[in-house]
């Protein structure tokens, strides 16, 4: 059976992210106080908060990328402390730093993310990917040239290959031009859409409110629960 599988029989009725009491420090310094979090299947969440609130921390403990000093996180069921790389294995994050290889082309990046993620190196997949972030015509240069939004195209391209079932958006509005923006909302609606759930982590709420079915607010470390406002609506 596959694993994915037996994770979401087992947890079908369960939240997709279920965090309690989660705590982080950096040196002396706690960014993350006592987070209590719960995340629905199939649903948008916008994460707000100031600079250095703890935002970008949260997402990183979410995907598993750093370990909390204290509390538990449980993703589709599973706990992430002990369940690594059954979340990793399902999981989409565009974070700040897009990651990609400067000397290797559009095209060359994607193929690296296929063969680093088990998959058969399809050249359709990828020219559909390419096609879908708006980097077809530039699937042969190399990455060095690109310009910042390109880039955060091509990571969501990589992201693109395997649809995540939870998707972490650090900031995604960043470098996008209108149509980028569009596709970021487009693709985070698809995959709350599937039964999957998406944070964004961002500053710009008139961009997330077209998308979001909730807000939450990083204050002092702890999440304040905030109404929500969509677009067009006063």
């Amino acid at each position: 059976m596959n694993r994915h599988h037996a994770v979401d029989t087992a947890a079908a009725d369960l939240p997709a992210i279920v965090v309690r009491a989660v705590a982080r420090r950096y040196d002396s310094r706690w960014v993350l106080r006592g987070v209590d979090l719960t995340v629905a299947r199939g649903s948008v969440l916008a994460l707000t908060g100031r600079n250095g609130s703890g935002k970008t921390t949260l997402l990183r403990i979410l995907a598993t990328l750093l370990r909390p000093n204290r509390g538990s996180v449980h993703i589709f069921g599973a706990d992430a402390a002990a369940n690594p790389d059954t979340i990793r294995d399902r999981l989409g994050y565009l974070a700040h730093a897009a990651g990609l290889y400067e000397d290797l082309t559009a095209d060359e990046n994607l193929l690296f993310a296929q063969r680093m993620g088990g998959q058969a190196a399809a050249v359709e997949q990828r020219e559909a990917v390419l096609e879908r972030v708006g980097l077809a015509d530039e699937r042969r240069e190399r990455v060095r040239g690109f310009s910042a939004g390109m880039r955060r195209r091509l990571a969501l391209g990589r992201i693109l290959l395997r649809p995540p079932t939870l998707l972490l958006l650090d900031e995604p509005y960043a470098s996008f031009d209108a149509a980028g923006i569009s596709l970021v909302n487009e693709v985070a609606r698809e995959t709350a859409d599937r039964g999957g759930a998406v944070v964004v982590a961002t500053h710009d709420m008139e961009r997330a409110s077209v998308v979001m079915d909730a807000r939450a607010e990083i204050v002092n470390g702890l999440i304040v629960t905030m109404p929500v406002h969509f677009a067009g609506v006063a």
